[in-house]
């Protein structure tokens, strides 16, 4: 971490806040990516939540890679993909191999470029700032 203080002093941060209460799910496209935030953990829930809202936007049958987050091999989760008649399909990466994840790298640029150094008061400016960032990168065309 680098940060400044006048010469012959110590730099003291102050800042008291925990990435932890926000989290994130993706989708990626060819095209575009989807994302939702939601405060603290993704339980079975938030998977639904956002299953729901990738069927919404995107028409057709949906490839689900996924990692092992026991969350996305939960019953109910399970039950939803099953209902849905063939329109998701899932597979799974293997354990231990977030480098074969593309989301990693959106999450990784989101946290070390879009968002470096800021700061926010609270989980809301974050929640705010933080999809704002990520609208940002959806925008830019390769």
């Amino acid at each position: 971490m680098r940060t400044w203080a006048p010469r012959g002093q110590t730099p003291v941060l102050q800042y008291h806040f925990n990435w932890k209460l926000l989290s994130a799910a993706a989708g990626i496209t060819w095209r575009n990516f989807y994302f939702r935030l939601y405060r603290g953990t993704i339980r079975t829930a938030q998977v639904l939540n956002f299953l729901g809202h990738l069927l919404r936007h995107l028409p057709g049958k949906l490839l689900l890679i996924w990692d092992r987050l026991p969350q996305h091999r939960a019953r109910l989760v399970r039950e939803f993909v099953a209902a849905q008649d063939g329109r998701l399909v899932t597979e799974y990466l293997p354990s231990y191999a977030p480098e074969l994840n593309p989301v990693e790298y959106l999450w990784g640029y989101w946290k070390h470029h879009a968002l470096p150094n800021f700061c926010p008061d609270d989980l809301t400016e974050l929640g705010y700032f933080g999809r704002l960032a990520l609208r940002r990168m959806r925008q830019v065309r390769l």
